[in-house]
């Protein structure tokens, strides 16, 4: 039908705005006018004007619960941002003061005790000072009291038999035999100056050794009688050394049938033991008595 009127014909040219909208509307003034009582019953200003809300649905639209909410999160995050960068500036520029300050010098520990004195006392000074020296420390010796080499090798040998008692009578003669290993003194003491005669040649020809002459003289010189009685030696078997061994035994033991008496000094001395060592023999397997041959494992 002409004369009906369409649906969008019928719909009113401004939308009617709802209940909701209208208590949101309503509560928003009502803030609005108690917020301005408040200030003009506090500081006694004349109270500012109302203003106008305009309601919702005549231009402008009433923002929501979550927006309102998002609008404040934008503002807090504003300010905790410009909080950090403050925090941060602080920060820094603590750290470069502590760097800018140099480190103080480390303090070597203190030694307990260092500082006492070292109290040390030499030998043969006393300690409460009751014998004054002059340099307790020196220890330097005049050349005059240092003993010399003969000196030493003189005090090295024992001192003399002052009771031996032999007879010098002019045919006298003591007949002895020494060993010494596989050798064979046969010697002959008598009267004399003190020469020796082996084998028909002198003590220093036959034995050139110092050490060997020395040895052969010591019985006489132990006795005294270095000067007085000669030697005649007839020696045969082993090698030099062996001889002279032997002949110092055979001259001691002569000594013994010249004078009993000597005895203990001359066994005390060592001079009457016969020296028993000797070579020993080799083994079966070994090169000589315990060396045995080089071991190879291939």
């Amino acid at each position: 039908m002409a004369d009906e009127e369409t649906p969008a014909e019928q719909t009113p040219q401004n939308a009617v705005p709802t209940g909701d909208a209208q208590e949101i509307a309503g509560s928003a003034e009502d803030a609005a006018l108690e917020a301005a009582q408040e200030a003009t019953e506090a500081g006694g200003q004349s109270a500012p004007e109302p203003v106008a809300v305009t309601p919702a649905g005549e231009g402008h639209a009433v923002p929501t619960g979550d927006a309102q909410e998002i609008a404040g999160s934008a503002e807090d995050a504003a300010l905790e941002a410009a909080q950090e960068a403050q925090d941060q500036e602080a920060v820094r520029a603590a750290v470069d003061e502590e760097e800018e300050e140099e480190p103080t010098p480390r303090v070597k520990p203190a030694v307990p005790g260092a500082h006492l004195e070292v109290d040390i006392v030499p030998e043969g000074v006393d300690p409460l000072g009751r014998e004054a020296s002059e340099d307790p420390y020196a220890l330097e010796e005049d050349e005059e009291e240092k003993p010399s080499e003969e000196e030493d090798e003189q005090s090295s040998f024992p001192e003399p038999i002052s009771t031996a008692a032999i007879d010098l009578a002019a045919g006298a003669r003591y007949h002895a035999t020494g060993k010494r290993k596989t050798a064979i003194a046969r010697v002959i003491l008598r009267p004399g100056s003190g020469t020796y005669l082996v084998n028909g040649r002198t003590l220093e020809e036959h034995f050139p050794r110092t050490t060997l002459q020395r040895n052969i003289r010591q019985p006489l010189e132990t006795v005294g009688y270095q000067e007085k009685m000669d030697v005649v030696a007839l020696l045969h078997g082993g090698g030099i050394s062996a001889q002279a061994g032997a002949l110092r035994h055979g001259v001691s033991r002569a000594l013994l049938e010249a004078d009993p008496n000597l005895r203990g000094e001359l066994k005390r001395r060592g001079f009457l033991t016969r020296d028993s060592r000797a070579k020993e023999r080799k083994k079966a397997g070994l090169k000589k008595a315990r060396k045995r041959p080089q071991f190879s494992k291939r």
